[in-house]
Parts: structure tokens; sequence; C-alpha cells
């Protein structure tokens, strides 16, 4: 077999963008509709969403658990669209579409056509990964779109396309990946150790890829430098995570069982196939670098210990190939020599039909006990990736009650109190999500609350606001008892109760008053970063 690849003619990007923007236009319509119905049927926000939103509205090139681009990503949509459920995730779903675009435009890059294309999208469309991550406010939908364009740029580099934009394009995207999440960084690191275990090394040794290593250290060295200033913070998050057991533990089967749950186990057909057919080099002869790349980043994950869904990124690529692979072998069939969108009508029925199957998985669809009748039924199982008990709901949408009730009983206190005692009161959260809510809906609603405080991630370093310990409205989990040794007086104000929350969200909110002497307060004892 020749060891080149046919580059396709420019009628047939033109007709691939044509089609993967019509396949982008699906996801997002879906991740549209399915805010919307979620939302209708009583799930609220994401408590990392309020969180995010309050990290926009203290921009900085860094933050203790993630990085400055999640941000960015909060004040802009707000800024353009609101804070209602549906705006703050309409750039997510964006991105969504976006991963939807570059995996067509990956598959027509590797030489795929029409078949291959519609028949990776497709795979996209269905993984509950996708569908979960693309359907909040979050720095996960955007992940993919930066690694696939790394990936397409070194792939049109390959063969041969102008140095000068590509490389530009891969440092922008790099770095811009980096910014927004770390995790990229053992991606190409993967992708690096890839290309020098092939051929395709050259790539590597020319003026313009230095320029684009260049420019990735230009772009990431602001976000370093408050890593410097601040302590090395996003470390000891990570130090501190590993110590306290915090992420659930996988073993070699269970780390691969994972990922065929994350993309969804039809799709094993695809991304499988496709890294057999990367590694074999016949398919795509000048495609083993991408196979290799995928499986030293699934040894690295593994030997890390990373969470199952930090893969998912990488998949759309692989998807494409597996794609070409089933075009290539079935070329001769009818559909596919005809290039029809729907060339396998068998596999791509499947991956739809199996896909909506196991969409309450990715995506809230069901109310809560219809949610738990279902999956006993068909004895589906939620992967987990920290070891927090989440009830009967997973974590992802346990996550989306009792905001209102905590704020509800904060605002109700906090009005109770007198106008000198409303001046100067804390209000303390226990975590991000208890003290982001109270921000959201007091700049929603216009409640008057003062700021939020905690101990928790970024809302350390946003401090005390100025206000007095010797009165607080606490949201917290601790004991009556525990808290008497603090506080003179320590009232209970309201009991949060809401079915389904998770179980550490179910307890007490507080009226302290008078901190006792033999416990002064130093907020660099509060710092919990987790």
């Amino acid at each position: 077999m020749s060891s080149t690849v046919v580059r396709p003619s420019d009628s047939s990007l033109r007709a691939a963008l044509r089609l993967a923007l019509l396949f982008a236009g699906i996801k997002l319509l879906l991740q549209f509709a399915l805010t919307l119905w979620t939302q209708h049927i009583g799930y609220s926000y994401f408590r990392d969403e309020f969180y995010y939103i309050a990290c926009g509205r203290h921009l900085a090139w860094g933050f203790v658990d993630h990085g400055p681009i999640v941000a960015v990503q909060a004040r802009v949509g707000e800024l353009l669209f609101g804070d209602s459920l549906f705006a703050i995730r309409i750039l997510s779903a964006l991105a969504g579409a976006a991963t939807v675009f570059l995996t067509g435009v990956l598959a027509w890059a590797l030489g795929g056509l029409r078949p291959a294309q519609a028949l990776a999208m497709i795979g996209v469309l269905v993984a509950p990964i996708y569908i979960a991550v693309d359907g909040f406010l979050s720095m996960n939908s955007f992940e993919p779109v930066f690694w696939m364009l790394c990936a397409l740029a070194l792939i049109l580099l390959i063969d041969g396309a102008p140095r000068a934009i590509w490389w530009t394009i891969f440092g922008l995207s790099a770095g811009i990946g980096l910014l927004n999440k770390p995790s990229i960084l053992f991606f190409l690191i993967a992708v690096g150790l890839g290309l020098l275990l092939t051929p395709q090394r050259r790539v590597l040794f020319t003026r313009w890829a230095a320029f684009g290593i260049v420019l990735i250290i230009v772009i990431v060295l602001p976000y370093v430098l408050w890593q410097i200033h601040n302590h090395w913070a996003t470390l000891e998050f990570f130090h501190n995570g590993k110590v306290g057991n915090k992420n659930v533990i996988l073993g070699p089967v269970g780390f691969f069982l994972a990922q065929l749950v994350q993309v969804h186990p039809a799709n094993a057909l695809l991304w499988i196939v496709g890294v057999v057919s990367l590694l074999r080099a016949r398919s795509i002869p000048r495609g083993r670098w991408i196979g290799l790349s995928f499986v030293i980043f699934f040894v690295l994950m593994f030997v890390l210990h990373a969470k199952d869904y930090y893969l998912a990124p990488i998949y759309p690529v692989l998807f494409a190939a597996g794609a070409i692979a089933w075009e290539r072998r079935f070329a001769s069939r009818k559909l596919v020599a005809a290039r029809r969108v729907f060339a396998f009508p068998i596999l791509e029925g499947a991956l739809i039909l199996t896909g909506l199957l196991v969409l309450p998985m990715s995506s809230p669809i069901l109310r809560p006990a219809t949610w738990v009748r279902y999956t006993t039924a068909l004895h589906l199982k939620s992967s987990k990736t920290e070891t927090a008990s989440s009830g009967e709901l997973p974590q992802f949408y346990a996550d989306r009650f009792g905001w209102e009730q905590q704020v509800a009983i904060v605002t109700r206190t906090f009005d109770s109190l007198s106008p000198a005692d409303q001046r100067r009161v804390c209000i303390f959260g226990g975590n991000y999500g208890e003290s982001g809510a109270i921000d959201f809906f007091n700049r929603r609603d216009h409640l008057g609350l003062p700021p939020a405080l905690s101990g928790h991630n970024n809302y350390w370093l946003w401090g005390t606001h100025g206000c007095d310990p010797n009165v607080v409205i606490a949201v917290i989990d601790d004991s009556p008892e525990d808290i008497s040794q603090k506080y003179e007086s320590v009232t209970v104000v309201g009991v949060r109760d809401t079915p389904y929350a998770m179980p550490f969200e179910h307890g007490n909110i507080y009226l302290l008053r008078d901190r006792r002497a033999s416990a002064p307060v130093n907020w660099a004892d509060e710092r919990h970063y987790y």
C-alpha cells in the first residue's frame, strides 16, 4: 500500500464543511432542547455554575482549582446572554457544536469521505460525556475544541499545509487550552512522544514549530506568574485532593470500562477500531502517531490516577479514524460507494437507539423519582469520580437541588437582623457551592445581602469583605455542639432538607453571635483548597 495520503480536493472540503455545519447545528439544537426540558421538570443550576459565575466577577489570570478561561466564559456569557439557566449554558452548547464540527473536519483531513464524516459525528452526538459537559457552564465543554484544533493543525502540517498559519493555530489552541484546563499538558506530551516515535517527527524540527512552542509559553506565562504569586495554589489543591482521597481510584480494568461508559459502549466500534487502524497505519498511513499518542496518554492518565473523564477530549479524532476504517473496509458497498451520508444504517441506527436509551445517564431528562426507577429497571449505574456519597441521584444531578431553599433561609435570617447587624454580618458558606449560590441569587434577585465568604478554594482568596465575625449567618454542616466551642450564642434558623440534594447539603443554617475569646478568628486557618 502507498505510504502517502492523497489530499482531498477543495470541492470535497467545501462539502465536508457543509456536512459538519449541519451536524453541528443538530448538536446545538439538542443541547438547547435538553436545557429547556430539564429546567421545565425542576432541575436548577449546577453547583459549579455558581462558582464559575463568581469567578467571572473576580477575573484574574489564575484560580485555585481551574484556569482563567472558564471564568471569562462565565462573564462573557452573562454579559451577552444574561444569567438565566438557559443563557449561562449557551457558550457550552456552542462549544459542543464546535466539537462536532471539528470531528467532521478531522475525518476529512485524515482522508475520509462523507460516510466516514457522518459516522464520526454521530459518534460524538450520542456520546454521554459530551452531552453532559456541553449541557452546563463548564471548562470541560471547550476542552475537545482546543485539543482537536491542535490535532487538526498537526495533521494538516504533516500533509504540507502552510507552516506559518497552522503552527500559529496550534500555539494559540494549546496555549489557550492550558489556560482553560492544565490537563491538556499531558495530551501535548503524549502527542510529542507519539510524533517522535514515527517518521512524522520531522514536523517538529522547523523554526515555525519553535514559534508555536514559544507562543504557548507566552500565552501561559501570566498564569504561571499568578501561581507563583499565590504560592502555587493549584499544586496545593491537587496535593490536598490526593492525600484526602477525594477522587475515586480505579484499577486498569475499571479505568478501561469507565472509558466505554463515558463515550457510550457502542462507540467502541468507532474508537477502538480507530486506535487499531491508526497503529496498523493502513487506512490512514501517516496516522500511527495519533494511535501512539492515545496509548501514551491513556497510560499517563491511569498512572496519575486521573478522573476517568479526563480522556474525553481525545476521542473525536479516534472516532474519525474508526469511521474511516469502516469506510475503507466497505468501500465497495453501494451506499458507501455512492458517498451517502448515512451509509452505515445498522451501525448508525444502533448508535442512535442505544444513545437514546442511555441519555438519562448524561442529561437529567427524567424527574428524580422516575430516574431512579428507570435506571434500576435497566441496571444502569452512574460512574463516580469523587468519593463523596451522593444519595439516590448521582452527584452531577443531586447538585442541582436545594439552592433556592438555602438562599431563602439566609435571606429571611438577614432580614430579621437589626440595621446595625445587617451592616456588619458575615454570611459564611462551608463550600464554594453554598457561597456561590448566595452571591448568585443575591445579585440576580436583588436580595440586598452582603457578599458571601468561604474558606473553600478561590473564595478564600477573596477574603472576608470587612465583615464582623461576631455576627455570622453560617451555612455549614457542623453540629451545634461543635460550633458552641467558638460562639457564645448558636441559633438554628433553618434546616436544609430539599429531597435529592447531596447528603452533605442536608443540615442546619445558623445565626452565630459573640465569638469566644478562646477561639479568635484567623482567616489563614480557614483556607481549604480541596
